[in-house]
């Protein structure tokens, strides 16, 4: 082999042909074309199944007549068993057609035997193969961009706009998906000053990842605006949620957590009730803690029980509450054991961070945190997190 082979490509070729001669005189001309390559042969649809299940090809020689499978329906087939491998059919020199019909069935290119040299065959096969990697990488490109398209679509609705008028609470709201250029999960969002003069906040969290959590979460998250303006208020809108949450799931199997939170400026004070979610963190002058709310049973786990005890919190004249899913806590701590950071590890590390404007404490925050996990925890996260100077009423 001479150093300019040994810098090419090795293509790896699967030939299946049932006729002895015709195969040995494929191989031949495959040897004189100079390739690098490694050929694997099948005689008939059943062997090719077999080969293909357990190697990776980057093409296939394909005989239009198997014992087993016979024209265009065999291009079919092979390009079903190995959608991201080249085709290159091998036709008669009788059918004139039949090399246009198998392109035209997803075929790369057809070659007439007895009409094939080694350079017209060494010719074929790169071109079939770069044609190939062409079209799976702008299919790849395709489906990104989709992905990227319904991401965009599920985040408007688990990540809306806060509904404010008056209020002088300050939102800030963050979410990040699991894994680069993944689905959304069923993490959600959602803040809505009512008529009441009250202001409003969910941050919730539906089991699993994917467009079915998704999809569920946007539900979630628009039902609970929908009945927060028309007056619903704790355990009876938990009650509503579960119910929607119950008709909507695809399984019996999921369920969601959310926090709710009703503050009261006039009276410095907010209404907490816990679906199975971590408590809230109130920030003051002299630190960050938890929250003593009480805690009640997650969203679909048992519908008939409806527990959801209320907390009435006293707020300070000035701080900030923040809303938080299990992303922000449920990563390792970086200690090298396994142990995750949990709630506690997420108040000694907010308590070494610089403090800052809400925004680039959170942006800190989740950098730190994930540079703790090191990428071995993948689950979403969304925070909310709300800032006030003073509780007295606006205007």
């Amino acid at each position: 082999m001479t150093p300019r082979q040994q810098d090419d490509p090795l293509y790896r070729i699967v030939l299946i042909e049932d006729d002895a001669a015709d195969a040995l005189l494929v191989e031949e001309l495959l040897h004189d074309t100079g390739l690098r390559f490694e050929l694997t042969p099948a005689r008939t649809l059943a062997e090719a199944r077999v080969v293909l299940a357990v190697r990776q090809a980057d093409c296939i020689l394909l005989d239009l007549h198997l014992p087993d499978l016979t024209g265009t329906a065999g291009v079919t087939t092979i390009r079903r068993l190995a959608p991201h491998t080249a085709v290159i059919v091998l036709t008669g020199l009788s059918e004139t057609q039949a090399g246009a019909d198998a392109m035209a069935a997803g075929a790369q290119d057809y070659l007439v035997k007895g009409n094939v040299d080694a350079d017209l065959l060494g010719r074929t096969v790169r071109y079939a193969v770069y044609r190939g990697q062409t079209e799976r990488a702008s299919a790849e490109a395709q489906a990104t961009r989709l992905r990227a398209e319904e991401n965009a679509r599920l985040e408007r609705g688990l990540l809306p706009r806060p509904m404010l008028a008056t209020s002088t609470v300050t939102v800030t709201t963050r979410y990040l998906p699991g894994r680069d250029q993944a689905l959304l999960g069923g993490d959600f969002l959602d803040v809505v000053e009512g008529d009441d003069g009250l202001l409003h906040a969910v941050v919730g969290d539906v089991s699993g990842h994917g467009p079915d959590a998704a999809a569920l979460g946007v539900f979630l998250r628009i039902a609970w605006r929908s009945l927060v303006l028309g007056g619903h208020r704790g355990t009876g809108l938990l009650h509503l949620l579960e119910r929607i949450l119950v008709a909507e799931r695809g399984t019996r199997s999921m369920f969601a957590t959310c926090a709710l939170l009703s503050l009261d400026r006039v009276a410095g004070t907010v209404v907490v009730h816990l679906a199975g979610h971590d408590v809230p963190l109130l920030t003051t002058p002299a630190g960050t803690e938890t929250t003593n709310a009480a805690h009640g049973i997650a969203l679909g786990i048992a519908p008939e029980l409806r527990f959801w005890p209320e907390t009435v919190i006293r707020l300070p004249p000035a701080g900030a509450l923040t809303l938080f899913t299990d992303g922000l806590t449920e990563g390792h701590s970086g200690t090298g054991d396994g142990e995750r950071l949990g709630v506690e590890g997420l108040l000694a590390l907010i308590e070494k961070l610089p403090v800052s404007d809400p925004g680039a404490h959170i942006d800190l925050l989740i950098k730190e945190t994930r540079a703790l996990n090191a990428g071995r925890h993948t689950d979403d996260l969304a925070v909310l997190r709300l800032d006030w100077h003073t509780l007295e009423p606006a205007g």
